[in-house]
């Protein structure tokens, strides 16, 4: 297999997620996962918080006693709206506030993988926290015009498919740059490879956005995302060589 099918190759995306989720618990790592877990925690339970307050006052003040019972419908349209929608939103906040440390992750990750010291390009916080949020207003800017879909007749029926589509390309985007970042890569270079593999980078993020949307999961899924990613751009980057 070459390397471009090997990067396209879905089972190997997967593969590499799965071997970070392997990972998570290491020794070695574990240092490195405890603040970045801290602020998913926080996160999910402020907004889970926030949103069970507002939902629970909009019940109380607009569905009368005689239709109490459509509040069997509410909740759960409501955890679902949150797991589908919250994961990705969130996870750019959390990954917004977390970048220094995941960068981190990614180079003993290597460490660890190879058995070499790692050797990164130096950045200072600023950079990499410059360069989460170019990367967060890509997506953020191609987000909202893909929520407007959810509201044309007709478009609507295909704009939960592609909203699916684009949010596992965003995640994908989203956990490979951490490696590329410590290879002194830009925000326009780590797309251009993210191109190049799009199938591969979809696959990994499709996988993402599945176990962000499992509650309590989610937990330890952006920094298995973040050793899994660091695993499949250095195969790569290795076999290119």
């Amino acid at each position: 297999m070459n390397i471009k099918q090997k990067a396209n190759n879905p089972a190997y995306a997967v593969n590499c997620l799965l071997q970070g989720l392997k990972l998570v618990g290491h020794s070695t790592l574990r240092k490195y996962l405890l603040i970045p877990v801290l602020i998913n925690l926080v996160l999910y339970s402020v907004v889970l918080g926030l949103g069970y307050y507002y939902v629970s006052d909009l019940i109380y003040q607009f569905i009368p006693n005689w239709l109490s019972w459509l509040e069997w419908l509410i909740w759960p349209l409501f955890f679902i709206s949150f797991s589908t929608i919250g994961f990705f939103t969130f996870t750019l906040v959390a990954n917004l506030i977390a970048s220094p440390f995941y960068s981190q992750l990614a180079a003993k990750t290597i460490d660890l993988t190879t058995g070499q010291t790692n050797s990164i390009e130096e950045q200072t916080i600023n950079q990499i926290v410059f360069a989460e949020i170019k990367r967060s207003s890509y997506l953020i800017s191609r987000m909202l015009p893909l929520l407007l879909l959810f509201i044309i007749p007709g478009i609507n029926l295909i704009a939960p498919f592609l909203w699916i589509l684009f949010g596992a390309w965003g995640m994908g985007l989203e956990f490979i740059a951490y490696p590329l970042e410590n290879k002194g890569m830009l925000f326009n270079q780590q797309k251009e490879i993210a191109k190049n593999k799009r199938i591969g980078v979809i696959s990994f993020g499709g996988l993402i956005v599945i176990g962000l949307s499992i509650p309590i999961f989610n937990l330890i899924v952006a920094p298995a995302a973040v050793i899994g990613a660091t695993i499949y751009i250095n195969e790569i980057f290795n076999t290119q060589e």
